[in-house]
């Protein structure tokens, strides 16, 4: 990342694409095309989603530039269009696999439980620094 803070509008962009890998299908079709191009039949057996879904999914990744399509006659092909993708989703699968299931904490209402809430001992930091 570089050194000088994304402005709102990359935010914006970098938001989106956390938003298009967030969905577990489109992470499946990824993770089939990783070892190369492969036609929409071969990724709809590999996935086991059906044809107007698997489009879905794939018009979404195309759309923001993960994924390539080529026609060859009445068939289509897709393929890993940015490799950093497969980096990104190594990353996080190594952080998923090395670290134990987080357990949702319960959620307790301060004030039905008669208390405030605890005053921070220290400030929230706002931005990001990317390191």
């Amino acid at each position: 990342m570089s050194a000088s803070p994304l402005s709102p509008a990359d935010l914006d962009r970098v938001a989106a694409r956390f938003r298009v890998l967030a969905e577990p299908a489109r992470l499946q079709v990824l993770q089939c095309l990783r070892p190369g191009p492969q036609y929409v039949s071969a990724i709809m057996d590999a996935t086991g989603l059906r044809q107007a879904n698997l489009s879905k999914h794939l018009g979404t990744l195309h759309a923001h530039g993960l994924v390539g399509r080529q026609r060859s006659g009445r068939f289509v092909h897709y393929a890993i269009a940015d490799p950093a993708v497969l980096a990104l989703c190594d990353l996080m699968c190594r952080q998923v696999i090395d670290q134990p299931a987080a357990r949702p904490r319960p959620r307790v209402n301060a004030r039905r439980a008669g208390r405030r809430p605890p005053a921070l001992s220290t400030p929230l930091r706002t931005g990001w620094s990317g390191k």
